[in-house]
């Protein structure tokens, strides 16, 4: 019998930089792998970039870190299915867990316990028709659903979503991000505030800290 296992790119503390957990202290598990290519993607390096380690010196190293909060990142982290039971390991010991997802895969799986970020693709990531509409009825108060925005279009396209599918009631957070780079921050803002939507805007705080670019934080 196998030793269970993950492909993993990185782990690392730095802060979280997005969502509602935004500014504390946070471990990162980057698993590799993705089957979407967005066009704005600022982890290309983890398509590929990564080692194969057994799962108990995985978890091993994320409780080293001794921090309450960790997130599973990538990539996508539910192409690998050793992914599910490290997230249940970490909330047996204790750890608030995060997952950021592309909205592609199915969620339902995940244990109730953690809290699930999940991407729906705008028209501009190139990646709008792998969106999985069959996670949304398992969103709960514990989730958030996030938005990436480039550009109009990708905005009233985000619009319509929140509001056909009510995303404000079902999940805990909606979140509303710009592209880094491609549209100016305070554009999104007065589209939101003009639109009355109940979302939060977002900027990617690690991109402001650090080199945009940088990795391991």
């Amino acid at each position: 019998m196998s030793t269970p296992s993950l492909v993993v790119n990185e782990i690392y503390q730095s802060i979280q930089g997005e969502s509602t957990w935004a500014g504390l202290p946070c471990v990162f598990v980057r698993t590799t792998a993705c089957d979407l290519r967005c066009n704005y993607c600022d982890t290309e390096y983890a398509f590929y970039e990564g080692k194969r380690r057994a799962f108990d010196e995985v978890l091993g190293e994320v409780l080293a870190y001794d921090c309450p909060l960790v997130e599973i990142t990538g990539g996508e982290p539910l192409l690998q299915k050793n992914v599910l039971p490290l997230m249940a390991a970490l909330c047996d010991a204790g750890k608030t867990v995060l997952i950021e997802t592309s909205g592609a895969h199915d969620i339902s799986g995940i244990d109730s316990r953690v809290h699930r970020i999940m991407d729906l693709k705008t028209p501009g990531s190139g990646e709008c028709a792998r969106n999985l509409f069959a996670n949304i009825p398992h969103l709960t108060k514990r989730d958030e659903v996030k938005f990436v925005i480039g550009s109009r279009e990708d905005y009233e396209w985000s619009r319509a979503q929140v509001r056909e599918h009510d995303l404000a009631a079902l999940a805990g957070c909606v979140l509303f991000s710009p592209i880094f780079g491609r549209i100016e921050p305070r554009q999104i803002v007065e589209w939101v505030l003009e639109d009355k939507l109940p979302v939060r805007f977002q900027l990617q705080m690690h991109k402001f800290i650090w080199e945009p670019r940088a990795r391991g934080v």
